[in-house]
């Protein structure tokens, strides 16, 4: 898997875990069947948030740690142009 490929899946995964913990935040705030189910509606919409906050997570710091190599290689590149 090139590196191209490798940050478009973890962009997609991030996205995604993004949209679970909307989902699930909504749920737990405007859904009148989760408030119907009671406490397996609250654990319905915290696993939405865990399983979310799991996906997006690593994925952010594994994407800023590429963008800070990424800059930092530009930097020293740019440092031994000047020199």
């Amino acid at each position: 898997m090139n590196n191209k490929s490798l940050l478009l899946t973890l962009k997609l995964v991030m996205c995604t875990g993004i949209a679970f913990i909307l989902i699930g935040i909504y749920l737990h705030n405007f859904s009148d069947t989760m408030e119907d189910l009671g406490v397996t509606g609250i654990i319905v919409s915290a696993a939405f948030v865990a399983i979310g906050m799991i996906m997006s997570i690593p994925t952010k710091m594994y994407l800023t740690f590429i963008w800070v190599k990424r800059e930092a290689d530009a930097t020293s590149s740019h440092s031994k142009r000047t020199s």
